[in-house]
């Protein structure tokens, strides 16, 4: 950093000073922990100072009702403020790395909406920022919310204690069904300049976070297809071409031999946010549907063939992860808790001068293999080998 850049931090006995960037889907769920956070677990103290877009009366208004002390419409001046600590970036993917990039700069600790960004080249970047404004202590990290859902960090747990033995393949699907009808409108999501990719980078990005974080190994290979169901939607000024993916496969090979297929759509009828996952080991199995996120199927594969089956288990228990801070065992919690415990693991972090994790090299791996995937598809599903330097280490340390 510069002299006359800002220092990580606030001074002695002062409150974090937070700037959020976007106010729409994802900062109306950033914004729902921001207020949570605090009320449930113990994390430095903060205030939600700044929120940021680009419509000055829509910003105001968001602002207003989520909570935030003020607005504002220039987020390069935002991030100039000595007041300011930290920057939580949900604005659109093809905003994260020059906003990212510049707020890591000034000395801001940033948390940034998945994907990583849009192209491989710019998740670079950000990746080599986060690399050196860790050397001055200043922290960051992707949001994958669902690394926070009880039930998939509970999963994690067990196979890294060895209960499903040796992991041979998973099955991972991310369905939706919000593009089914093709008289749905023409948004930015479809648009390959602002959003990138379509059910790839914006769900299939989820699911192969998950495979990366409950096995807790790289991928070495990848094959992968993309379709476009509708090509044209209805725009402002008639038809226009939607130049992203409506669906995306995918097959993934893993250091430790493990297969995974990866299915996502967003032209699943009857599929509302259903993100599904199998992981299958040589002395047990595990299932998830976000779509019941508070439960967890369990399969142990080493008792007497006669008393094996799947078993439910309700992870609402004050033992399980995260659910110290919460309700009364059996008493459900929601896909919002997820941003919560998110917040409350980058504040903690933030506040213990550690790398939180995910990390930006984390997005990276993520976002080497999403590009696999489209130059895969591209040569007709060929394989693509990932070299060794492309495989991040993933740094995973989850606080709970």
């Amino acid at each position: 950093m510069n002299s006359h850049e800002t220092t990580p931090g606030p001074a002695a006995g002062s409150r974090l000073g937070v700037a959020m960037i976007g106010y729409a889907f994802m900062g109306k769920a950033h914004s729902n922990a921001w207020r949570n956070v605090a009320s449930y677990f113990d994390v430095p103290a903060f205030e939600r100072r700044v929120l940021v877009g680009r419509d000055r009366d829509g910003v105001a208004e968001a602002a207003a009702k989520y909570g935030w002390a003020e607005s504002a419409t220039d987020w390069r001046a935002v991030i100039a403020r000595d007041d300011i600590h930290i920057v939580d970036i949900c604005a659109p993917g093809f905003m994260h790395a020059e906003i990212a990039i510049a707020a890591l700069a000034a000395g801001k600790h940033v948390l940034v909406e998945k994907p990583l960004a849009n192209t491989l080249a710019e998740a670079e970047a950000m990746a080599e920022a986060a690399r050196t404004a860790r050397g001055q202590g200043v922290q960051s990290m992707i949001g994958f919310n669902y690394r926070r859902v009880p039930a998939l960090a509970l999963a994690r747990e067990l196979i890294a204690e060895g209960r499903l033995g040796a992991v041979r393949h998973v099955r991972a699907a991310y369905l939706q069904d919000w593009l089914v009808d093709p008289e749905s409108p023409m948004t930015w999501r479809l648009n390959k300049d602002t959003a990138g990719s379509g059910a790839l980078g914006d769900i299939a990005s989820h699911a192969i976070d998950q495979v990366l974080f409950l096995l807790g190994e790289p991928v070495t290979e990848v094959s992968g297809r993309l379709h476009t169901f509708t090509p044209r939607r209805p725009g402002a000024a008639g038809l226009e071409e939607v130049t992203v993916d409506d669906a995306a496969w995918a097959t993934l090979t893993l250091a430790s031999g493990a297969i995974a297929s990866v299915e996502v759509s967003r032209v699943a009828a009857g599929r509302k946010n259903s993100l599904t996952l199998e992981i299958y080991g040589d002395k047990g199995a595990l299932l998830f549907d976000l779509e019941d996120l508070n439960e967890l199927g369990f399969l142990d594969a080493t008792l007497p063939v006669r008393e094996q089956g799947f078993r439910r288990i309700l992870v609402n228990e004050p033992e399980h992860p995260y659910l110290e801070a919460w309700w009364p065992q059996g008493h459900v919690i929601g896909w919002e808790h997820t941003f919560t415990h998110e917040i409350r693991d980058f504040l903690v972090a933030v506040g213990n001068g550690t790398q939180p994790s995910p990390s930006f090299e984390d997005g990276l791996a993520v976002q080497r293999i999403l590009a696999a995937v489209e130059e895969s598809a591209a040569a007709k599903s060929s394989l693509i080998q990932l070299t060794p330097s492309a495989r991040t280490t993933q740094t995973i340390t989850e606080g709970t």
